[in-house]
This record gives structure tokens, C-alpha cells and sequence, in this order.
């Protein structure tokens, strides 16, 4: 996006009434959210203390993770406190159900289920952040939420389309930011500041944030600033070039109660990356002697998020809880690059804006827990490119990455119920209606045309609530992904020297996935583990045309034409075995097979069986040591595009273990210095999929400081 001087200067103003965090009282969702940070903090500060159930807001319910029917992690405060991370998807790595792939630094996703991109919902404060050109593999848009402006990071693992909408077949991928809020008569403040430097890519990162406010009223805001340097890999790697970037960000948020039971949210966000590069295409990969450019910078990308929620809690006729939402969101996805062996340079211009509206309703009826309302969202591209020509300095139109002025909108009502059968067991019953009107004008490459796909999906849950600790829960669900305009309009460059031609007979994909799974919930042990399998039907899936560009990129386009089986396990535990010492693990395992044209092969990018182990201990209410090592087996089971992809060893992404520790020292109520030491063996490894291999060993200093 091309932010003016104003409108930095209006985000940075509405800001720096920082010095403080957060507002008034309202919807009891965020502020049990908010509680649960403030009661983990002040856990950490006595020692271990009994663990507590953490609630979720990514099911449009605030409900305990415990009690939710589905599969759900997430990663609360005081984790996110802890980790040096350099984008939001870093959160979720090693935490059950999700793997984390990075192409380059500074742009991560998170895998769920085996699926990827557009085929995971990812959302900020309730608001879809999908939009129409997220591609379904990996894509950089995610890590333009800023990684500091994080109260809660929510992921409903399996098909959450009744609740959703299309795109949520892996999963739902919930961003919630800070909303504390303030007690009293007397207008209040209080602020954070965070420092972190990280000696592995030489990355430095500092946020102040803060609010002022009283009962009923509150401003707050930040700003984050960020840079990376060149990465150390492990052993004798040395620093690996383009691996360096930079970004910025800064948000503000009103929240206001008018009167007892309504509230009243505005917020902004921007976030900014100048240049980044993309390694993958810099640097040779598996199977190149050379790299496909010598110019690849996205340059720039950013995210503007503005946003309005109103909710009303009150016993209403047809509702005890009504959340509005209206929102604008515009990404910006530009870029230069330049093929190896060519004077010419292509530089892009590539726009998504979208808008949306939510209604969502809760209601008690008896013995049913009503979820129901309706969406709409309108997303613009506007897409540029043209060419330069390094010697001659000559320019030229060149056809735009997507076709220009296209649009893509829809509609959606749903309703889900759960229904108390018995005093130990639930049901839960979901259905949702979608349309889309999907239109691409006419171009150079010959596109025009009108879609207006429709699907209706649904989906049942049954808890057993075997004891007040145990619950078996099981679940079916149907998800839907509508084509979007990357699937049918991309044209250009893509990874694995390719070149994408456009198709505009697409139609939705669907999966059903079903999953079983034990939950344990008790102030000493909190775990769950889950099976599940996944059949996708009428993949869009990119296939080979048997031709060639003229610098050799091989010609591929979307097509409706494979399947896919997936099935896997996940587990978490956390285990508090003394009043000062606390053990945890994950793991997770995916398959995948897929069948295109008769031919049964291994699915594309499927993680290896992987997961973490750790033992976190208190030596002094102040004072914590964790210890835990993050860990992948071998993957050599490739799909046909894994084994041409130059991210991929063809030979299989070898097997790791890092051991890592974290120092913790609490020397003040709300102030904490961390110390981080990060693959103490200095292991060189590459986290299957990802562009780049990771860092070798590395220490990181974090200092938190609230006041």
C-alpha cells in the first residue's frame, strides 16, 4: 500500500497515547482473555501454579478449550512473552497440529492437517484475512500481522466451514490481539516496553505500547520496530546471504461503553516490510548450479487493518450476545525481480482491498446453545507490471500477475447448535450457506469471465463426558474452498522454475474430515490427543502443460484434477508432576497420498512425523529454567512437485533434534529478562519444505518491562 506522511503520521499519533495497554468493560470473551494473562503472569511470579483452563473465541463462542467439541491449541500469553519470534506463525511451531514453513525469512505459514495457504482460514480480531489472490501453498501474507501485537493465537484444527465459510478446511488459524481494560473512576495508564536482539541472524526488535483510560473508556496503542541481519547456519555454514530483512508496524485501539452491556471497538494496524528478499530464488537450491534470479525482492509488502465491533450483551428476545463487525483490509504485494541470464527487470504492482461485515448471535434456549448470523465480503485486485530493461533503460507494459479490476464477493448465513442430550453428553450441529459472485475482466491473456459458485456445508460433533476430566469427542465436517483469483488468473512466475498460464474452468474443492480424540483436563494434567482423516476431493491442483517459456520455465496451470487422502495424529500434554516442576510434549504426525490421472503418488509437502519435549522448573518464584528440545524425523516420502521443487533434498529432508533452553528471571512485579540459548549443538537442519535451512546455534536477550 502507498501509506502518505498523513496517514503514518495518523496511525503513529493515535499510537503513542502508548505508554499503557488497553480499556473499559466489555464482552466477557476478550476479558477472560485478558484475566488469563494476568493470572499467568502473576502464576509465574509464585511458581507453578495449578493449571487452568484457557478460553477460545475462534469457535464464535467463548468457551474453554476443554469443553469446545473440536480439536483447538492455543498459545496464551505468557508463551508468547517468552519466544524471540520473528513473524506470528513462529508461535505455533511445535505446538500440536501445526508444522511451520518459511520459504524466506520473514514470511512463515503454518501447515494444519497437511493443508496450506488458502486452504487454511487465517483470521485477525474475528475478521477473515484470507484474501481473493492468497494462493493455496505457501505465501508470505500471514507475517504481515505483527508478531508483537498478540494477546492469544487460536487454531481450530479439522473443517470449520459451517462456522466459516470457505477456505477453512485444514483448520481456522485465530489471531487475537490485546484488549486489557482499566477499573475505576479516575482515568489510569500503564505501558509495556520489549527489547529482543538474537545473535544467529543478528536481529534486533523493540515495542513500546501502552493506554490510558478509566470503567468505560480506554485508548491504546504501539509501534514495533524490527531488523534482521544475514543468517548463521549450523556447523561451518557460515552467514547465508539474502536472508536480511526489516519491518515496522503500528496499531491503536478505542474501546468504549456507552451503557451497561454494549461496547464499542475501533482499531488500526499497519505493518510494513520495505524489502525482503526471497532466498529460495537468490540462492541455488537442490539440483541447481545456479539460482532462477539474480533480482527477487518483495518490495514492498504491507498490511493496513482497520476495523469496527460493537457488541451487545443483554437478554434480548432472540439473543443473549450480538457481536457486529465491520471491516477494511488492504494488502499490498509488490515486487522486482530479474532472471538469471536477462536485462530485464519486472517490476509489480499487486493490490487486494478487502471489506467485510459480520453479524454473529448467541442465544440460550433450554438445553441449546444457539451460534448463528451472517457475513458478506467484497475483495478488489488491482494488479501492474511492466518491464525495464536494465541497459537500454527502455520500459514496457507487460500482462499484470492477476487480471486487473477483478473482484470476487460473497454471501453467508449459518447456524450451529449445541445441544445439552443428557448430563454427560453434548451434540453439536452446524450448517452454512455460501455464495459467490467471482468476476474477472478481459485481458491480453483472453480472461472474462463470471462465476457465482454456491455450496451448502455441515457438520456434527458428540462429547461423552466421561468424568468431569475425561471427554471423548468425536466429529465430522464437510469443508468447501470457492476458486479464487489466484487460482484462476495467476499468471507469471512460480516457485520450482515455473510459469503459471491462467484457467478459468475451476469449480469449489471439498474435503470431509473426521477426527476422535481424548481431552484430560484436571489443576495437574491437561492433555489431548486426536486421530483424524481427511478426503479431498476436486483439488485444484497446479499440473504441467508439456511446454516451456522461452527462459526455460516450465508452463503449468490450475486444474480441478486430483485426490487426496490425509490422515495423522496430534498430541499435547502438560503434566505439573511437583508444586515446582512441570513436564510437556507434542507430536504430530501426517500421510498423505494423491491420486492424479490413475496414479497414486505421496502428497505434496507433508510434514514428517514432529513435535517437542520440554521440562520447565521454578528454582525461586522469580526465577525458571526450561529446557526442551523441538525435534523432526526424516521425510522422504515426496510427492512429483516435492522432488523437482529446489527447497526439497530429493533424497529426503533429513531427520533433527535441537536442545534449547530458556532462562527466566522475573525481577519485578510485571518485568522479566530472558535468555535464550537456541540449538545448543549447533545442528545444520532444514525444516521440510522451507527455502532456507535454519539457524545454527544462537542466544536471544528478551527484556519485558511493564509500568
Amino acid at each position: 500500500m502507498r501509506i502518505s506522511p498523513l496517514l503514518a503520521a495518523i496511525l503513529l499519533s493515535l499510537a503513542l497515547p502508548a505508554f499503557a495497554e488497553t480499556a473499559a468493560e466489555a464482552d466477557a470473551a476478550t476479558a477472560e482473555i485478558s484475566e488469563q494473562a494476568d493470572a499467568a503472569e502473576s502464576a509465574d511470579l509464585s511458581g507453578a501454579a495449578p493449571l487452568e483452563q484457557i478460553q477460545v473465541t475462534a469457535t464464535r463462542a467463548a468457551k474453554s478449550t476443554f469443553d469446545v467439541a473440536a480439536a483447538v491449541t492455543v498459545v496464551g500469553q505468557e508463551e508468547i512473552r517468552s519466544k524471540p519470534a520473528l513473524t506470528v506463525a513462529d508461535y505455533l511451531r511445535a505446538q500440536p497440529g501445526a508444522f511451520i514453513q518459511a520459504t524466506t525469512p520473514g514470511q512463515a505459514i503454518p501447515i494444519v492437517r497437511g493443508l496450506k495457504g488458502s486452504e487454511v482460514l487465517h483470521m485477525v480480531d474475528g475478521f477473515r484475512m484470507n484474501t481473493a489472490f492468497f494462493r493455496n501453498s505457501p505465501n508470505q501474507y500471514f507475517a504481515l500481522a505483527d508478531s508483537q501485537n498478540v494477546q492469544q493465537i487460536e487454531l481450530v484444527r479439522g473443517a470449520q466451514s459451517s462456522l466459516y465459510g470457505s477456505d477453512a478446511m485444514g483448520g481456522v488459524v485465530q489471531i487475537v490481539t490485546p484488549e486489557e481494560r482499566f477499573e475505576g473512576s479516575s482515568w489510569d495508564g500503564r505501558g509495556r516496553f520489549r527489547a529482543q536482539y538474537t545473535s544467529g541472524d543478528l536481529s534486533s526488535l523493540g515495542r513500546i505500547a501502552g493506554a490510558a483510560g478509566k470503567d468505560g473508556i480506554s485508548i491504546a496503542g504501539g509501534v514495533t520496530v524490527q531488523d534482521v541481519g544475514q543468517r548463521k547456519l549450523g556447523g561451518d555454514g557460515g552467514r547465508l546471504p539474502y536472508t536480511d530483512f526489516s519491518s515496522w508496524a503500528a496499531d491503536a485501539k478505542l474501546l468504549w461503553s456507552p451503557i451497561e452491556g454494549h461496547e464499542l471497538m475501533l482499531s488500526a494496524a499497519y505493518l510494513k516490510q520495505p524489502k525482503t528478499p526471497r532466498v529460495d530464488e537468490l540462492v541455488a537450491g537442490f539440483g541447481q548450479t545456479r539460482p532462477n534470479s539474480v533480482e527477487f525482492y518483495f518490495q514492498p509488502q504491507d498490511r493496513l487493518f482497520v476495523q469496527a465491533r460493537y457488541t451487545i450483551e443483554q437478554q434480548a428476545g432472540w439473543f443473549d450476545r450480538a457481536e457486529f463487525h465491520v471491516g477494511y483490509q488492504e494488502i499490498n504485494d509488490d515486487r522486482r525481480t530479474r532472471e538469471f541470464g536477462t536485462a530485464n527487470r519486472e517490476l509489480e504492482e499487486n493490490a487486494s482491498r478487502l471489506r467485510g461485515v459480520t453479524a454473529t448471535f448467541n442465544k440460550q434456549l433450554g438445553n441449546h446453545g444457539l451460534v448463528y448470523g451472517a457475513e458478506f465480503y467484497y475483495d478488489t485486485i488491482d494488479s501492474f507490471r511492466e518491464r525495464l530493461n536494465i541497459n537500454s533503460n527502455a520500459i514496457s507494459a507487460r500482462p499484470p500477475r492477476f487480471p486487473d479490476g477483478s473482484t470476487m464477493n460473497s454471501f453467508a448465513v449459518f447456524l450451529n447448535d449445541s445441544i445439552a442430550l443428557a448430563p454427560r453428553w453434548q451434540l453439536d450441529l452446524g450448517g452454512r450457506y455460501s455464495s459467490f459472485d467471482i468476476e474477472l475482466p478481459t485481458n491480453s491473456q483472453g480472461i472474462g469471465v463470471k462465476l457465482s459458485p454456491d455450496d451448502f456445508t455441515g457438520n456434527a460433533g458428540l462429547t461423552f463426558k466421561a468424568t468431569d476430566t475425561v471427554h471423548v469427542v468425536s466429529n465430522i465436517g464437510r469443508g468447501f474452498r470457492a476458486p479464487n483469483i489466484f487460482d484462476l488468473g495467476v499468471f507469471g512466475d512460480r516457485p520450482s522454475n515455473r510459469f503459471a498460464m491462467p484457467n478459468t474452468d475451476l469449480k469449489p474443492e471439498t474435503v470431509i474430515t473426521y477426527d476422535l480424540g481424548l481431552k484430560w483436563d484436571n489443576p495437574r494434567w491437561q492433555a489431548e490427543a486426536f486421530v483424524w482423516k481427511s478426503n479431498y476431493k476436486d483439488k485444484i491442483t497446479s499440473v504441467e502443460t508439456g511446454e516451456l517459456t522461452d527462459t526455460g520455465r516450465i508452463i503449468v496451470t490450475n486444474r480441478n484434477v486430483t485426490e487426496l487422502d490425509l490422515w495423522g495424529v496430534e498430541a499435547g500434554a502438560r503434566w505439573l508432576f511437583s508444586d515446582t516442576s512441570q513436564f510437556y510434549g507434542v507430536l504430530n504426525f501426517t500421510r498423505g497420498d494423491e491420486t492424479y490421472a490413475g496414479d497414486n503418488y505421496d502428497a505434496d509437502r507433508v510434514p514428517p512425523l514432529n513435535g517437542r519435549l520440554g521440562l520447565l522448573h521454578w528454582f525461586t518464584p522469580e526465577f525458571s529454567l526450561d529446557v526442551n528440545a523441538v525435534y523432526a524425523t526424516r521425510q522422504d516420502r515426496l510427492s512429483p512437485r516435492d522432488l523437482t521443487d529446489p527447497r526439497v533434498n530429493p533424497d529426503g529432508t533429513a531427520g533433527w533434534n535441537t536442545w534449547n533452553t530458556r532462562f527466566n528471571w522475573h525481577f519485578a512485579q510485571a518485568a522479566s529478562l530472558a535468555l535464550h540459548l537456541d540449538n545448543i549443538a549447533d545442528r545444520r537442519y532444514r525444516e521440510h519444505g522451507s527455502g532456507a535451512d535454519e539457524m545454527g546455534r544462537s542466544a536471544s536477550v528478551i527484556l519485558d518491562w511493564g509500568f
